[in-house]
């Protein structure tokens, strides 16, 4: 974790509280970061339902196989997560770690192998060693708090410069219930199903495959709707766990109406932690939200978005404070999707600066530019071929990101 953290970091870090069904314990292994809580452990109360969507990554790391293939049982029982070495791109080596992290978690947690999950995070192509996560895993059980969550949501930090966490309530039949996520990104982010790493907790009682639904779902619109570099990560993981400890009927499919609620708490959670992670993007200065209407339909708006939130030329021109809309155009046409060139509307703070095609003839650039100079910058672009539409985030691109990254493993 950074010394230096985030211009755009909150005021204050949203401390987490304890959701009954799970504790929590942290250890400095000494993975890679030296005076610092390393690994986190996750317990959970029998019967905690779990589901998650990992990374489309082609080269993701054997942790996320192991985690995809346990998700299909439904059930929990032990999270083991490091920071550090991601164990992705490592072969034999990289299936022995996690099969040992299994085997240590079981005979702590007294489970099944399918109610492990783990994750590590950090260099790619090295294996963390084994013993020092066997060591905490062991050592777990004399330090398992509930209130030890926000330890947790530290222990995972790699580059971020401040943990991401995030807090709401919801009733489910009168019950008030309560969902607490954390998560960490701060580079190798373009999420294709989640960000690097992210945990929601609930003490709902939820089936299985209602979880599943929640959290495919809220992925959609948060997630995968934010982008640092446009680089997705071999290690994407994005879960949340059920434990069944609030006093209220068991929700048993994903479209009770009893459940709307909570869904609407839950996704919002979702999107409070995703725009945390823009904030904290490597080297960041300036949060960037980008609207895209008029597109054919949102799977297009969210593509068009994505091309300009991922464009060096619109980052670098956002972190100069240079409102150069030219640059949106470029993004926009790249984009593979349909847009009427001659309809195109763009906008930077709320002022109309491109309609029709060109540019807007002695408009007042004044208020932009002082838009420009602040810390979260806006841009809106109609496409003019439809109804579709999407909202994005991302950071703008400076020196200080080549600065984090050219030095990464050194």
């Amino acid at each position: 974790m950074s010394t230096k953290v985030s211009p755009l970091a909150p005021k204050t870090i949203e401390s987490l509280p304890a959701i009954a069904g799970v504790r929590f314990a942290t250890h400095a292994a000494g993975i890679r970061y030296q005076g610092r809580d390393d690994v986190m452990v996750a317990e959970f109360a029998p019967g905690t339902t779990a589901g998650g969507v990992f990374t489309r990554s082609l080269t993701r790391s054997e942790s996320v196989d192991r985690c995809a293939l346990h998700r299909e049982k439904g059930r929990a029982r032990m999270l083991v997560v490091n920071s550090g070495n991601s164990n992705a791109f490592t072969g034999k080596k990289g299936v022995a770690f996690v099969d040992r992290t299994v085997a240590a978690a079981m005979t702590v947690a007294g489970c099944a192998d399918h109610e492990v999950f783990m994750a590590s995070t950090g260099t790619i192509g090295v294996v963390p060693p084994a013993e020092k996560i066997e060591a905490a895993i062991a050592a777990a059980p004399a330090k398992l708090k509930g209130d030890n969550i926000n330890a947790a949501a530290r222990a995972i930090l790699t580059t971020d410069t401040f943990p991401k966490t995030a807090v709401r309530t919801a009733t489910i039949d009168g019950t008030t219930v309560t969902i607490a996520g954390f998560c960490k990104g701060a580079g190798m982010i373009a999420p294709d199903m989640a960000t690097m790493l992210a945990y929601v907790f609930t003490d709902a009682a939820l089936d299985a495959a209602v979880v599943q639904n929640l959290v495919s779902g809220g992925a959609a619109v948060s997630f995968n709707c934010m982008t640092v570099d446009g680089d997705t990560s071999t290690s994407d993981t994005l879960m949340m766990f059920a434990t069944g400890q609030a006093n209220h009927a068991a929700v048993l499919h994903p479209h009770e109406t009893r459940l709307n609620g909570f869904r609407a708490k839950v996704t919002d959670l979702m999107i409070d932690l995703a725009r945390q992670v823009a904030r904290d993007g490597e080297g960041a200065e300036k949060l960037v939200e980008i609207r895209v209407t008029g597109a054919a339909n949102d799977r297009a708006a969210r593509a068009i978005a994505m091309s300009i939130a991922n464009s060096p030329l619109v980052k670098t021109a956002i972190a100069g404070e240079d409102a150069n809309w030219g640059r949106v155009v470029m993004a926009v046409g790249k984009a593979g999707e349909r847009a009427d060139r001659d309809k195109l509307v763009i906008k930077m703070g709320g002022v109309t600066i491109a309609r029709d095609g060109e540019a807007v003839e002695g408009y007042d650039e004044t208020p932009v530019v002082q838009h420009m100079k602040g810390r979260e910058i806006l841009i809106e672009t109609d496409v003019g071929v439809g109804d579709g539409a999407a909202k994005v985030w991302t950071c703008d691109l400076t020196h200080g990101y080549i600065d984090i990254n050219g030095s990464y493993r050194t």
